[in-house]
């Protein structure tokens, strides 16, 4: 009997962390950031962080609305039920106390949020004017222009731009291929490849920028870049400011929204766009669409002035 015992409790461990093999380092670090806030607000109101319940993540989410955007709330929800399971507790998220809580602050606050702009063709070349002309050591130029054009003609994500390792990398006729490990939506970690091919105007080409750093920075193994995802985002700002654009509207996540705009104005396929972002299901590319087509079928466009 104590033997079962024994096992039982083994194979409890085992699954425990089976669940956290189960997300990315990146993502479990979201989590844990994520909980770590609710954790705080608990402490401070003498309630339980853990196992807690729903009425008290009702009242969390009250106060977090104050001053949070509602994707933001969901993402709280959902970082506080991960780290419930992998410490083998229960939390019902579903539960009515929450739910009509989200629907009641949806709707006195709405859920449309002013989103982070895409980088498009003209605002990149821009940032890259702005790198070339800034005073400052060749090496620094090269890794910025490779972590932007890099970023933006494979619609990366910051998380993946920054695992990128040398050993991930297979320079070809075409272009390169890039051998994603893992991503958001590949928690399984089956991997994926991206290929990007030469561009024809040098200045721009990812390709190119990219094999120049990898030559100045004498990478051999390991990360490409070496980087924070969140140094990404900087970068992204301080050059956005140089160029004359508007640092606040712009973030890590402009590239690849940046890439998926271009993309679809240019015409490209929603899955050639899904294949090169990663995205398994339509609703968040055929949104990058509409974005892009706004102008372009305009019904205006057929009234004559």
């Amino acid at each position: 009997m104590n033997e079962l015992i024994t096992d039982v409790k083994n194979l409890e461990l085992e699954t425990l962390k089976n669940l956290r093999n189960s997300k990315s380092a990146n993502t479990l670090r979201a989590y844990q950031s994520d909980f770590k806030d609710f954790s705080i607000f608990c402490e401070q109101n003498g309630l339980t962080a853990i196992p807690t319940e729903p009425k008290i993540i009702s009242i969390y989410l009250t106060n977090l609305s104050k001053n949070s955007k509602f994707s933001t709330l969901k993402r709280r929800i959902a970082s506080i039920s991960v780290i419930h399971k992998i410490k083998g507790h229960y939390l019902d998220t579903k539960h009515p106390i929450i739910i009509e809580n989200l629907l009641g602050i949806k709707r006195l606050k709405g859920s449309r949020q002013l989103a982070k702009k895409p980088i498009l063709i003209n605002d990149l070349k821009l940032i890259i004017k702005a790198i070339d002309e800034l005073n400052q050591k060749e090496f620094k130029k090269l890794r910025d222009k490779a972590i932007i054009l890099i970023g933006f003609s494979g619609g990366f994500r910051r998380s993946e731009l920054v695992d990128l390792e040398y050993e991930d990398l297979e320079f070809v006729p075409e272009g390169v291929k890039i051998f994603i490990k893992r991503s958001k939506t590949d928690q399984s970690g089956e991997g994926s490849i991206k290929a990007i091919p030469y561009f024809d105007n040098e200045k721009y080409c990812p390709v190119k920028i990219l094999k120049e750093w990898i030559g100045i920075s004498k990478k051999q193994s390991g990360k490409i870049f070496n980087i924070s995802d969140k140094l990404v985002s900087l970068i992204i700002k301080k050059y956005a400011l140089i160029a004359g654009l508007d640092p606040k509207r712009y973030g890590g996540h402009s590239l690849r929204s940046g890439f998926a705009t271009s993309a679809a104005e240019s015409g490209a396929e929603e899955r050639n766009i899904m294949a090169m972002t990663g995205h398994k299901t339509t609703q968040m590319v055929r949104r990058y669409i509409n974005e892009a087509n706004l102008f372009k079928n305009n019904a205006l466009n057929k009234i004559k002035i």
